[in-house]
């Protein structure tokens, strides 16, 4: 069960490198205006706040990263936990799409870090 938490805790900070990726530098291409459904414009005008968006994913990835790294239990439930909490006001603000794309994967990856323990 080890082996599958620790899988799962890398696909989560994969995710979100690729949220990084997206955001900061992508956001105003067709990759991140499909993410975000903005016009060009609307994707110009908000290209500082989704890269801030983005450097944020980046930390959460790299603490992610660094939990599997150190083997650390605790720190992967924290960086967990904030990726569910990130996902859960994100779909109740934003999209409900991040539901599922963000907080449902941590929660996942929660519950087989959690039982591996």
């Amino acid at each position: 069960m080890q082996i599958v938490a620790q899988v799962f805790i890398g696909v989560v900070a994969a995710l979100h490198a690729y949220f990084l990726v997206l955001e900061m530098f992508l956001w105003q291409r067709p990759p991140g205006r499909a993410l975000s459904g903005f016009d060009a414009e609307t994707a110009r005008l908000t290209a500082t706040l989704a890269a801030n968006q983005g450097l944020y994913n980046g930390f959460l990835a790299a603490g992610l990263v660094w939990s599997l790294v150190t083997g650390s239990l605790a720190t992967q439930v924290f960086f967990l936990v904030c990726v569910i909490v990130a996902g859960v006001y994100g779909a109740a603000t934003a999209n409900r799409r991040i539901l599922v794309a963000q907080a449902l994967p941590a929660a996942l990856a929660l519950g087989a870090a959690l039982s591996a323990a």
